[in-house]
């Protein structure tokens, strides 16, 4: 084993293991950092792979933006150190059928596609190159992701007002 493969191995634990625990702590403010920590780790795998244009992308879209929001909107409801609440064990049980069956279909695409060596690929990953890729409308251009990004962020956005003005419950 070498020195790249222990650095894969260590990012994708710290990816696996801060996500799991973002789902399953009961703190939301814990919550939002093990989703940072996650998403700074898969910007380490991208790093790995000598894709930094993509890694920087990451970092500044989700790790800035989303994550900021979310600890933003945390805070402005004052509730940072509140308990959630435990939840039922049908809803349990439906997540983690979903996750399977999330899983399941994400290994059939996997198993279907036909990958080409890296070989074969003639595209250098320049900043140039990706930018126009992700800005071209024609056949290979990336436009409908680029516009689905920021409706994640816009989305992202909006729930982020709606979890600061939920109102505080009040207490006799």
């Amino acid at each position: 084993m070498n020195g790249s493969t222990i650095i894969f191995y260590l990012l994708a634990a710290l990816t696996l293991i801060c996500g799991i625990l973002s789902v399953s702590t009961r703190q939301i403010f814990r919550a939002a950092i093990y989703l940072l920590f996650s998403l700074i780790g898969i910007a380490g795998i991208y790093f790995w792979l000598d894709y930094q244009f993509i890694a920087a992308v990451q970092i500044v879209v989700y790790v800035g933006g989303i994550v900021v929001l979310i600890i933003f909107s945390i805070f402005l409801t004052q509730q940072a150190g509140d308990k959630l609440s435990k939840q039922k064990i049908g809803r349990k049980i439906f997540s983690a059928l979903a996750v399977f069956c999330g899983f399941a279909l994400t290994m059939l695409q996997v198993y279907q596609h036909s990958f080409y060596p890296s070989s074969d690929i003639h595209v250098s990953p320049t900043v140039a190159n990706i930018g126009n890729r992700m800005l071209s409308v024609k056949e290979g251009g990336y436009a409908l992701p680029f516009e689905l990004v920021s409706i994640l962020l816009l989305a992202a956005l909006i729930g982020c007002i709606v979890i600061a003005m939920r109102s505080k419950p009040e207490t006799t």
